[in-house]
């Protein structure tokens, strides 16, 4: 079904906007079609499409309209914010489609920016370990990896990396792979700008960033493959 979505609706952000300022399960149910229509079934169409053009490309990833989005509703029961709902809508496609796996493609639309990012987000020990491993072991390999990112326009985000080395570690001194050994997750980021969530163009700037990270993916596939 290439060509399946068309774009946001143009209520989709104020939609998201009011509901911010509402945080009202009435108010929500009220307006439930506009979501409806605006925002959550154009992002089902995005994560159709998107799992169509990914084939195509041999991506590996894909998703669908029922499992891929996270719901707009918020988990309160351990927060002491109690509103009810998000500020974004996301979602994630992955090598089996579900949630659970890694080296997965995320995309967010919300209030306070646009974006998708291609991830190894908090892998398990094993494969965090044999991720560590495999910079020291291979740091040609690594390094080549994050150039090709870098000529691709992408960074590898150092959010939440630990502000010293692992255990076992501790001897890395090549400023580089000290860095890259502390992070908890390996992640590049690309900023959607608003405007354009209104149009299918979304689609090929969505598989063309997506493609330039490419080589994160297979880095990480290359090092979970060893660690089964």
């Amino acid at each position: 079904m290439a060509d399946a979505f068309k774009g946001f609706g143009q209520k989709a952000i104020p939609f998201l906007k009011a509901l911010d300022f509402h945080q009202s399960r009435e108010w929500f149910q009220e307006n439930r079609d506009l979501y409806e229509s605006q925002l959550h079934e154009p992002f089902c169409d995005l994560v159709e499409t998107l799992t169509e053009r990914f084939a195509t490309a041999g991506l590996g990833l894909r998703g669908d309209r029922k499992k891929s989005l996270f719901r707009i509703n918020r988990d309160v029961r351990f927060s002491k914010d109690k509103r009810p709902y998000n500020r974004h809508l996301s979602a994630i496609l992955s090598p089996d489609g579900t949630k659970m796996e890694q080296g997965v493609f995320y995309v967010h639309i919300g209030l306070e920016r646009c974006f998708a990012g291609v991830a190894w987000w908090q892998p398990g020990p094993e494969l965090l370990q044999a991720m560590r491993k495999a910079i020291v072991a291979k740091p040609a390999v690594f390094r080549g990896v994050v150039s090709s990112l870098k000529k691709a326009g992408l960074e590898l985000d150092q959010e939440d990396c630990l502000k010293r080395a692992p255990r076992g570690f501790e001897e890395v001194t090549e400023a580089d792979l000290a860095q890259a050994v502390r992070n908890r997750h390996f992640v590049v980021r690309h900023d959607i700008d608003p405007a354009t969530i209104h149009s299918s163009a979304l689609i090929d700037d969505l598989v063309d960033f997506t493609l330039r990270a490419k080589p994160l993916l297979d880095w990480g596939r290359a090092i979970q493959g060893s660690a089964i």
